[in-house]
């Protein structure tokens, strides 16, 4: 299991999730955040965190697409870090 963030991230941008986060598995894009579902442990801290109510984990109905969503674009996002260091 993971964790993925939905749309109801989009122009949100809280981060308090992101605090709590022991491994640093989101990537903050242009417009809302992501997790790399790869690199998330499944511990669940973030979701209760989230006011959006944006963070499910991927046991939930229809999730396929936004595990492939997160994942795509949270390699787009550390790759142009990495490129910006």
């Amino acid at each position: 299991m993971t964790y993925i963030v939905n749309d109801a991230c989009i122009a949100c941008k809280y981060t308090d999730c992101v605090e709590v986060c022991p491994v640093d598995c989101f990537y903050e894009g242009e417009n809302m955040l992501v997790i790399h579902p790869d690199e998330c442990i499944d511990c669940g801290v973030c979701e209760p965190e989230c006011p959006a109510d944006a963070i499910r984990p991927d046991t939930e109905p229809d999730m396929e697409k936004w595990v492939e969503f997160n994942r795509k674009y949270s390699c787009l996002l550390y790759t142009s870090d990495a490129a910006d260091e």
